[in-house]
């Protein structure tokens, strides 16, 4: 394939559209953990069915929407295009967004909740695509960083916003909206060059199951999903949990998980922008992660002791914990990098989704970890596994900092 050798700016009009669709996209995400609880009660149900019942159900379907739009984005991003992805996941969760705030009963809350996943299981993959092949190899890090940190920071504002306007409904509105004026901007966004030269060729694009038939392949793919593993436990378990957490561990004062999710979110803003410039200015994906992997274990120490403190430090544990996984750039990019031009959607769609449905399988370990120890020692044996595994999968993986995006997978 022939390369585009125009300069390309890492603050134009894809780097900016990408990094605002991930901004709704968290904020999305994120909105339904916050307003869970006070929108569940206005439907009228029982709070037996809001943590339990009805309330994991939407939490399930939701991960199940996301694993399926994770795969069917991924796919429609290698055959037709990172734009029509971009373009098709943030017109749906838009529309779901805005339909979450109409809702009149359980029913339709889990319809809705289940399209808003499908739709937001596209947008981070696709970016991450577009933005990594539009730039030139040696700054496409600087972008990838731009759009994790200013998408991770939706979860504050998501979080401030309830805050603000206390209603759940113009809540999910406002998320909507926000959305479909994005799409005004992705008008201006051109199609990559490296995807449009593949699309005029006879190459096969978008196979799914072609990461699954060829052993190499398929261990590099497995590879890129561990990597994430760590954030998801620290959000889906310490900072989800962190008020039975700090209940066990007599922290003076009454923890909100909200705010937990907060101060981590916040600090996981620094944490991305952070590692992404620590990888640009260090030349490597590969040493980041493992600095950052090795963080996370401390920091998780830490938080698992933080024994009769006041509020105040533990919300601050939970910022540097978020900083410790803030990770989450350079995991996607390695993803993206990874693997070529006729595969590179699929897999930068799918590796985040299907990060973010390891959390079940953590959740599973940890309630059955359970039964033969402590609430706390649960959360250090399951930190120690996927930790643990991340660490090992990221001394073994590809370095891939400065490698050319401009080639095929053959299929």
């Amino acid at each position: 394939m022939k390369a585009d050798n125009r300069p390309v700016s890492i603050f134009n009009i894809a780097v900016i559209v990408a990094s605002l669709g991930y901004f709704v996209d968290i904020y999305d995400l994120l909105l339904f953990t916050i307003v869970r609880v006070p929108s569940l009660k206005s439907l009228g149900l029982p709070d037996s069915e809001i943590d339990a019942g009805a309330g994991m159900l939407l939490i399930n379907i939701q991960m199940v929407g996301l694993l399926i739009g994770g795969i069917f984005w991924g796919i429609i991003g290698d055959k037709k295009g990172r734009l029509s992805v971009l373009f098709g996941s943030i017109l749906i969760y838009s529309v779901a967004n805005i339909a979450n705030g109409f809702v009149q009963g359980i029913n339709g809350y889990v319809l809705w909740r289940f399209v808003a996943g499908f739709g937001l299981a596209g947008e981070l993959g696709a970016g991450i695509t577009l933005v990594s092949e539009i730039l030139p190899k040696e700054k496409r890090g600087y972008g990838t960083m731009i759009v994790a940190t200013v998408g991770v920071s939706g979860a504050v504002a998501a979080n401030l916003i309830a805050k603000l306007v206390g209603d759940w409904r113009i809540c999910y509105f406002i998320g909507g909206g926000l959305g479909l004026a994005l799409l005004v901007l992705r008008v201006s966004v051109m199609e990559s060059h490296l995807f449009n030269v593949v699309k005029s060729s006879s190459a096969s694009r978008g196979s799914f199951m072609a990461l699954f038939t060829n052993r190499e392949r398929f261990i590099k793919y497995l590879k890129c999903m561990l990597l994430g593993t760590p954030t998801w436990f620290v959000v889906g378990i310490l900072i989800a949990f962190s008020n039975k957490f700090a209940t066990m561990m007599n922290v003076k004062g009454a923890i909100s998980p909200g705010d937990a999710i907060a101060f981590c979110y916040a600090g996981l803003v620094v944490g991305d922008f952070a590692s992404g410039l620590i990888s640009q200015l260090w030349r490597s994906r590969r040493k980041v992660m493992l600095l950052f992997l090795v963080f996370t274990g401390i920091m998780v120490t830490v938080y698992l002791n933080l024994h009769g403190v006041e509020t105040w430090v533990f919300y601050t544990v939970c910022c540097i914990l978020g900083f410790s996984v803030g990770f989450w750039a350079i995991f996607v990019t390695i993803a993206a990098e990874s693997f070529g031009t006729n595969l590179r959607a699929t897999v930068a769609t799918t590796v985040p989704n299907f990060a973010r449905g390891m959390l079940p399988l953590i959740s599973i370990l940890f309630i059955q970890v359970q039964k033969y120890f402590t609430f706390l020692q649960s959360g250090a044996i399951v930190a120690v596994v996927c930790i643990g595994v991340a660490l090992i999968t990221a001394w073994k993986v590809e370095e891939t900092f400065g490698k050319d995006l401009n080639y095929l997978e053959e299929i």
